[in-house]
């Protein structure tokens, strides 16, 4: 897959919910950083109610992604947020034109169902990684911006490290190390996905999950459903990212109630386990390369890259 590089071409999508308003704010930034901007029609829609949540029609929105992959002007896939509606499109896409087209596709939270849909079927590494609207043009501490600019321009070969900044502080619950396929992203959206041809395929993974606005109670729910359903009993190890806005104070203080669920859910596997590593709904938010084998180091608090994700 050909990586993005300074100068290159941006496709900005909305595959989700409509952010309107920000569509040319992001591309002034993109502009800002050097890339040349194209903004997808339905990322300037708003259907009306009651599905004002959506930007543009599932017709619209999957156009949109199918006009972006296939363009050869575009170089790179960019979400301009999450919220809700990416997985009304999964049955629309055309996979084998996607896979054909393969370009970095960047996004996170409700965007994971799309995440996974192209893992199954399209079988290209895509990058879970901060989106314009609803991160950059917020601000995100760095790394943020720059390991994105490292992992989709091509500077992150075989053998590169992944590794968290020192504030960041992940905390190493089974120590060890393990080599797998990079899977998951947002875990309340790997559960919904479940049953379906889209769901999460885990088998020999290093399992990625994060989420927002979930309390404890539900996350041990959700972990059960995947224990339930099989989708532990082959994973090479499992690496938790950012649990924010849990109705908890502190969000520092979440990500330490939520530990007690992983030891608890994958201890007696044997499996090396990192938590509260800085990918998600957090800040920073480092982007992480899905579907690409890696080596999670839960000892030494990182990953390794065992092959390019862009050339």
């Amino acid at each position: 897959m050909p990586p993005l590089r300074p100068g290159g071409r941006v496709a900005i999508v909305a595959p989700a919910s409509a952010a309107p308003n920000a569509a040319d704010d992001a591309a002034d930034w993109l502009l800002s950083r050097g890339y040349q901007p194209r903004i997808m029609p339905a990322a300037r829609s708003r259907l009306d109610t009651p599905f004002d949540y959506l930007a543009g029609t599932d017709a619209e929105r999957a156009a949109d992604l199918h006009a972006a992959f296939t363009s050869a002007d575009i170089d790179a896939v960019w979400c301009l947020q999450g919220g809700f509606g990416s997985w009304r499109l999964l049955d629309l896409l055309d996979y084998e034109l996607l896979r054909r087209h393969a370009k970095p596709f960047i996004g996170y939270s409700d965007i994971t169902a799309l995440h996974l849909a192209i893992q199954r079927h399209a079988g290209f590494v895509t990058f879970h990684g901060p989106m314009l609207a609803q991160d950059l043009l917020n601000g995100r501490e760095e790394p943020t911006e720059s390991a994105l600019y490292a992992m989709v321009g091509g500077r992150m070969g075989q053998g590169a490290w992944i590794g968290a900044p020192d504030y960041a502080l992940p905390t190493t619950l089974m120590p060890g190390t393990a080599t797998g396929r990079l899977a998951g992203g947002n875990l309340a959206l790997i559960c919904a996905m479940q049953g379906s041809r889209h769901e999460i395929d885990t088998r020999d993974a290093i399992l990625f999950i994060e989420d927002v606005n979930e309390a404890v109670p539900r996350v041990d729910r959700m972990l059960s459903q995947l224990a339930a359903a099989g989708k532990f009993e082959s994973i090479k190890g499992v690496l938790a990212g950012s649990f924010t806005r849990s109705g908890a104070r502190d969000d520092a203080q979440f990500q330490y109630a939520f530990h007690p669920l992983l030891r608890e859910r994958f201890g007696p596997l044997g499996i090396p386990v990192l938590a509260g590593w800085p990918s998600g709904h957090g800040d920073p938010n480092l982007t992480l390369p899905l579907g690409a084998r890696v080596t999670l180091n839960a000892t030494r608090q990182g990953l390794r890259l065992e092959q390019a994700v862009t050339r």
